[in-house]
């Protein structure tokens, strides 16, 4: 399978302080990979590398083959990017801001009505589509976040906590809605929501202190991460053993 996003010993320095130390991999179309990792273990700071947020202090990022440094703005075309926090105008309504992301993304009108009207549908925005951002609740604001990453169809999503801040039905329809789009995407989720990763997860990767520790692979009946295998139900055990060096008590 061949490789969309292609990370290759990415390190990002704060001063003396290392965030990032040498992280690689790479996720190929039709894969989900979850990323997962403690508070502090660089997650984010990663995700933003990836998607050209930060500049990384040495390594490389490549999406679909346009190197995130030699040629930026081909390589973020390529990128729909849910930040943490989901920031947007909040006196912008989510019809006036995923207006402005098209026009931003430089979809003609045609393409721009069309896809507005197939995303506020599939993200099920219309009760809110002109109401101002500042008034609606977290999870409605997440998926304005959700909505606006999608909306130029890119081939590349870089999802950090898409879940955050909705209820169960909004979950299980988010959830199913990143399956839908996985066969002709590559996709990176970073949760600490464990059964997001058995949900919609067809690969995850475990960092901490800046560094990959394991990957693992679905297998029937749960998750295998190396010799550690986690039974359907069990990952937070083995993601506390590989992130902590403790076996659960």
């Amino acid at each position: 399978m061949a490789a969309m996003i292609e990370i290759r010993n990415l390190v990002r320095r704060f001063g003396p302080f290392t965030a990032v130390d040498d992280i690689s991999f790479s996720v190929g179309r039709g894969e989900v990979l979850g990323f997962l990792g403690p508070n502090g273990a660089g997650k984010s700071t990663t995700m933003k590398m990836i998607t050209g947020f930060l500049t990384p202090s040495s390594g490389s990022v490549s999406i679909c083959g346009a190197d995130m440094e030699a040629e930026p703005l081909k390589a973020k075309s390529l990128i729909g990017y849910l930040p943490e926090g989901a920031p947007a105008y909040p006196d912008m309504t989510p019809s006036a801001f995923l207006d402005f992301v098209a026009e931003v993304r430089g979809l003609d009108r045609a393409t721009k009505a069309r896809r507005i009207g197939e995303i506020v549908g599939r993200i099920q925005l219309e009760a809110v589509l002109h109401q101002p951002i500042d008034t609606l609740s977290k999870g409605f604001k997440r998926r304005v976040g959700l909505a606006q990453a999608l909306l130029h169809d890119p081939p590349i999503l870089v999802l950090d906590e898409p879940t955050d801040g909705l209820d169960p039905n909004q979950k299980h329809e988010v959830r199913k809605l990143i399956r839908d789009m996985a066969s002709d995407k590559a996709i990176i989720i970073s949760t600490h929501i464990l059964e997001e990763v058995e949900a919609v997860c067809t690969r995850a990767v475990i960092i901490a202190g800046g560094r990959l520790l394991a990957e693992g692979l679905p297998e029937s009946g749960g998750w295998r991460f190396g010799e550690r295998f986690a039974p359907t139900g069990r990952l937070d055990e083995t993601f506390r053993a590989i992130t902590t060096g403790r076996e659960a008590a």
